[in-house]
């Protein structure tokens, strides 16, 4: 039987395998026969370092399918000076020639992704698309003082003259303009002073277009030859998915509150492993969300003083008064964390989800509580106080003490009246207790 598992296992590991190789046989037998191959990678949402990993993957998978160009079709408000600036130097020191693609309609290339768009060796936009805006900001939305915008300043418009340099002078103004005043233009506008290449409807288009187009690569005069070209869009992994995720702060708030409120429940009910596992896990995930969003560190401390107040409720109940002091807390701590002021609009988690979340977390939390104080006001139902009410027979007489036998259990009782007596084979009631005898009383029918 385990022969004929093994088998199988390996009959289903080459059948995937084969299905892979065919996934990959068919583009690379079309390269071969002369077409050439464009390489898209789509960037949507916020800069993040998610984005580093996904340029490198479609970088190398050109340059193994010895592909035209790479196509990075950009979706972007904007994001951190520092990470853009690796996204340029990784677009300018790319083996394959890049072209940044502003796409879809209504697309834009905001604030660091106007540098990206100039970055590439050739820019082009869908109509209705729009770009610049590229005032820099902090990296985590703090307020970076006049002295170092000044500075940043003018480190972005030197590095926008580099990048302008074969584009018309008014091409380089027009983007000195986006960093100095915020200005932002249309795609038409753009293609009118030459800030990019063209304008293009879709994929298709663009590569009809770039077709004889001269570009200049790593200091080499290139003409590109991409009519009729295979598009290649690779696919994000699960995992960069999962992490571009993460960079939602409306998702990381979530996560980080069902992770609190699991750890709650973990301790207020102990010995299981489901709440305490999902809230670490949760937990574990907002974290790195939180290492992502540009966000003020200092809410974490409001975070951690409702996290205290919520345990002290377990400890000692005060009728919900922790509990609602608990909930204001985690509501200030969450809009601190995630919408300081100089936090972009976009990267900004939503005001009535943080209340509404709170006020949940706040009521299900209360619920908790008021089932742990019902079930501590319930009488005991085990031991001696559970045969109060009950009929056994005596074992030996009792006068006034002896032994009854209660159901299966041999207990020695004392009568209720010691004026009384009750012979072996008597009826009693159990009416109390004296420390850990019965204390019964014969019944009124028995002689």
């Amino acid at each position: 039987m385990k022969f004929r598992k093994i088998i199988r296992w390996i009959g289903l590991l080459a059948w995937m395998m084969a299905l892979l190789l065919a996934a990959f046989q068919a583009p690379a037998a079309q390269a071969q026969s002369g077409s050439p191959v464009a390489v898209v990678v789509r960037l949507e949402g916020p800069l993040n370092p998610i984005w580093e990993e996904m340029i490198d993957r479609g970088i190398k998978t050109a340059q193994l399918r010895d592909a035209e160009i790479v196509v990075l079709s950009l979706n972007t408000p904007g994001g951190s000076t520092e990470l853009m600036s690796k996204l340029v130097s990784q677009i300018r020191n790319s083996p394959v020639p890049v072209v940044v693609y502003v796409a879809p309609a209504g697309a834009m290339a905001g604030s660091a992704g106007t540098l990206m768009t100039l970055a590439g060796h050739a820019a082009a936009m869908a109509p209705e698309t729009a770009i610049g805006a590229a005032s820099p900001v902090g990296g985590s939305g703090e307020d970076i003082g006049e002295t170092m915008e000044t500075k940043l300043k003018e480190m972005f418009k030197a590095t926008v003259r580099s990048l302008t340099t074969r584009r018309p002078e008014e091409a380089t103004r027009l983007a000195e303009a986006a960093i100095e005043d915020a200005r932002a233009v249309s795609s038409d506008e753009a293609l009118q002073v030459g800030l990019i290449d063209f304008v293009a409807r879709d994929l298709g288009d663009l590569m009809t277009q770039l077709d004889g187009f001269k570009i200049y690569h790593l200091d080499n005069e290139v003409i590109l030859k991409t009519a009729g070209a295979l598009v290649v869009e690779m696919q994000p992994t699960l995992l960069e998915q999962l992490l571009q995720l993460l960079t939602n702060a409306n998702l990381v708030f979530i996560l980080l509150s069902v992770g609190v409120q699991a750890l709650l429940i973990e301790l207020s009910s102990p010995g299981g492993w489901v709440a305490g596992f999902i809230g670490a896990v949760c937990l574990a995930l907002a974290v790195f969300g939180l290492g992502l969003l540009p966000v003020n560190w200092f809410g974490i401390i409001f975070l951690i003083m409702a996290f205290v107040l919520f345990i002290l409720e377990l400890k000692t109940p005060t009728q919900g008064g922790l509990t609602v002091a608990g909930v204001a807390t985690f509501i200030v701590g969450a809009l601190v964390l995630f919408n300081s002021p100089n936090v972009p609009d976009f990267q900004r988690v939503s005001v009535p989800l943080v209340i509404g979340t709170g006020i949940a977390i706040g009521g299900l939390f209360f619920a908790i509580m008021t089932f742990a104080l019902r079930a501590l006001r319930v009488p005991v139902v085990t031991g001696i106080e559970a045969l109060a009410g009950k009929v056994g027979v005596a074992r030996t007489d009792l006068a006034p003490d002896g032994s009854v036998q209660m159901g299966s259990e041999l207990w020695t009782a004392v009568l209720d009246n010691p004026a009384e007596k009750a012979p072996k084979g008597s009826r009693v009631e159990v009416v109390g207790r004296e420390g850990v005898q019965l204390r019964v009383r014969k019944l009124d029918n028995e002689n």
